[in-house]
Formats: structure tokens, sequence, C-alpha cells
């Protein structure tokens, strides 16, 4: 008797365990119904109201955000995607004239939201894609409750009063090694940017997602994010921006996140790290991820 009791409760449980996939299932195809969800592999996952979308950088995807997303599921929804020219994103679909620039990024952000009808939330962007969000947040500053910007550059090349990090023989090597052999450069890349050494879980994890691009599109996305210049355009985002930085990154000097909260044309706040690299919440997500929670949960007064 107590066996089929068992019998009865176990069989309930995996139909329930059965219906949560269907459900989980159906939800993932209702957000890929449009194009931009079924071309940037759009997820929304979580059980809260208030609404989190998280943007990755170059040479990553959505799964950069693995170790902050499992504290985000219980109050939050959960937006993450994939920009376009990442690893999981078909090809096919990547527009060279239209991703020359970074404003066909905050179109393609833009274009998600609206498909997923949202009308406000908690923007968290890694590398370029916070500054494609503050893109985007000048023309719908409604859509964006604040950014939370992490290793966030306007500029990457170094100005006769602005230090950026590079100089322009430093990019054009950087764009001739991509060119010359991708491999060997995503091999000498992704242990510079993380700032470790190849045996690292996380310099591993990037070099994987970095040899997950077509070395065609990674160049164009390179050399469209180094050679930007969006610093004339900082003072038009109105919105909250939380800016938080790695004490040392080769990508983006600490000069950097003092410049974006001096010239942002809203509140902002910083906050400076003890990490180092371009990709803390792989390399230290205990030290990154409270910073990150904090900065989601809480506003200006931290």
């Amino acid at each position: 008797m107590v066996m089929m009791q068992w019998s009865k409760i176990k069989g309930r449980r995996e139909i329930e365990r059965e219906r949560e996939r269907e459900r989980e299932v159906e939800e993932e195809r209702r957000v890929g119904d449009g194009d931009s969800g079924d071309a940037h592999n759009v997820r929304v996952v979580g059980k809260g109201k208030r609404i989190i979308v998280l943007a990755h950088g170059f040479g990553t995807d959505q799964s950069v955000w693995k170790h902050l997303l499992p504290h985000l599921l219980e109050d939050y929804s959960v937006v993450l995607f994939d920009n376009m020219g990442a690893g999981p994103t078909n090809p096919d679909y990547f527009d060279f004239e239209r991703y020359a620039t970074l404003e066909g990024y905050a179109l393609d952000l833009l274009a998600i939201l609206h498909e997923l009808g949202i009308q406000s939330c908690i923007l968290v962007g890694h590398s370029v894609s916070a500054i494609i969000a503050a893109i985007a947040s000048i023309s719908r500053p409604d859509l964006f409750e604040k950014i939370v910007m992490l290793s966030a550059s306007p500029r990457y090349l170094n100005d006769s009063d602005y230090f950026g990090g590079f100089e322009q023989e430093d990019l054009e090597q950087l764009f001739d090694a991509i060119k010359a052999n991708y491999r060997a450069w995503v091999s000498g890349f992704a242990p510079l940017a993380v700032g470790g050494d190849m045996d690292s879980v996380a310099v591993q994890e990037f070099s994987r997602t970095l040899f997950n691009m077509r070395p065609d599109i990674a160049l164009l996305v390179a050399q469209t994010i180094f050679l930007s210049d969006l610093r004339s355009i900082l003072n038009l985002v109105t919105v909250p921006c939380h800016i938080i930085q790695s004490s040392k990154d080769l990508a983006v000097p600490v000069a950097v996140s003092e410049y974006l909260h001096r010239n942002l044309g809203g509140e902002s706040i910083v906050e400076v790290m003890p990490t180092e690299g371009h990709l803390p919440q792989l390399s230290c997500p205990e030290v990154v991820i409270p910073v990150l929670l904090k900065h989601i949960r809480y506003d200006m007064a931290i």
C-alpha cells in the first residue's frame, strides 16, 4: 500500500515536472515568435514583476551572466539575448553595414523590448552593451529605470584631453592580428582581457565564446567598438547610470569610469571594485555578483 501511494506521488511529481517543462518551452516559443526574438535567441526567465535585461559585451554571449542569473530569478523577470554576431546567432543575419555603428545594436535592443511589450526595465550592460543601452535610452528614456554599466567605455582611443587606454597603433596591431590568425589572436587576447592564464576557467570560457564567432564578423565588431567615439552624446543620456569598474582593466582604465560620471546627463554613481580584468563577472564572481545585486536593488544612496 505504501509503495502504491509512493508510486502515485512520484507519478504526480513527474507529471508536474513535465508540465513545468512544457510551460518553459511554451514561454520560450512565445518569446521567439517575433523576428528580433528569434534572431537574438531571446529568453525570459524568472518569477518577478520587475524586469531586468542582461546585455553581454564583445566576444561573449548571454552565458556570461551564468553566475548572476540564479540570484535574480525569484525577484525579477530576466530577459537574456545574444547581440547579433555572437556565436549562437545565425551569421547569415549579420548585416555588415548595419553593425558598422553601435546605433544598429541600439535599434536591435529597442526592437527586442518592443516585441516583448516591455515598458520599463533595469538594464545591466557589460562593456559595449552598456553604451548601446545608453544610445537607446536617448530616444526612449521611459524604457529604462536605470542602466547598470559594467566595464563600459565611450571611447577606447586616447585623445589630447582623454585617456581611453589605446593608441591608434595598438588598435591597428589588434585588427591585423585578428585578420592574420584568428585562433592565435584569441589565444593571446583572452588571458589579457580576463586577467589570467589559459588554465583559468574564466579565460577558457571567454576563449570558447570568442572562438564561436566567425572571424570576419569578429573583426568588424571589434573595429566598430574600438574605433567608436560616443563622448559627444553622453550629456543626452538622462536615465540614472550605475558605473561599475575593475581597478585593473586592460580595455578600460579607471579614468574612463570617472569621465562617464562627469559627463553623463543624468544622475550617476561610480564603484571601483578590487578586481582585475574586463570580464570580472566571470573571473571574480564572488566579488562582482554582490556589487551588481546591490546596484540592481538600490538606487543612488548605496
